[in-house]
């Protein structure tokens, strides 16, 4: 078979995966969306066997290529045109709604009412009547949004403004002091130093991980 011939076959197995995961549906590629996962699973068989072929790896590398090419461009163009992304991933399907079941969507979805129930209860909600809505994504995963007595309670539901919370930043890894980040937090080796000797570390050396918050209240871990 010719380079050509292996183009051609290349791009026809890419449409019958493609079409292939769209009769199975989402329920198979769990946080990927549908292309990732043929692509990821195709990918990942031919290049077993571009690493296996001796007599002739040129075939199984353009077939390598081919499907990087195309899976590149089908990101540039999901991204270029996101109306697009409904049609190759799909799209988000109510399965609940204010207490009402829909049939419909769950078959359009692939999904059975036994497994709905078992990720119902994955998410915390053993009772259907606590949920309001529930909505099966395009990546395999059920998004719930509870009743209102139901779901947790906010500061803002009872009159609190707490301050934001920020990442703590790394200054210590395995025993390695990241100075970068603690210039960036306005501090340096000497102030860390201090830290380290006021909870009882002699040097950075002796402690895994070292994070530090916005208001520089340092937390430290050994290793073990």
């Amino acid at each position: 078979m010719n380079s050509l011939g292996v183009i051609l076959t290349s791009l026809l197995s890419v449409a019958v995966l493609f079409l292939m995961a769209k009769i199975m549906g989402h329920k198979q590629i769990a946080q990927l969306d549908l292309f990732d996962y043929i692509a990821g699973i195709t990918i990942g068989s031919i290049g077993a066997e571009l690493a296996t072929e001796l007599e002739e790896p040129l075939k199984p590398l353009i077939a390598l290529l081919i499907y990087g090419g195309v899976t590149f461009g089908f990101s540039m163009l999901t991204s270029k045109f996101p109306r697009m992304r409904k049609y190759i991933n799909g799209s988000p399907t109510v399965i609940l709604n204010a207490g009402k079941l829909y049939r419909k969507n769950m078959r359009k979805a692939k999904l059975e009412l036994s497994e709905f129930m078992v990720m119902c209860r994955e998410e915390g909600f053993f009772n259907l009547d606590d949920i309001q809505t529930a909505i099966f994504e395009y990546n395999g995963r059920l998004t719930i949004l509870p009743v209102s007595s139901k779901r947790p309670t906010t500061p803002t539901d009872i009159g609190l403004s707490p301050q934001q919370e920020t990442i703590n930043a790394e200054v210590i890894m395995d025993g390695r002091i990241l100075g970068e980040n603690l210039k960036r937090m306005g501090l340096d080796a000497n102030w860390l130093q201090k830290k380290l000797e006021e909870q009882g570390f002699h040097s950075a050396k002796e402690v895994f991980l070292g994070l530090c918050s916005t208001d520089h209240k340092l937390s430290l871990f050994k290793g073990e």
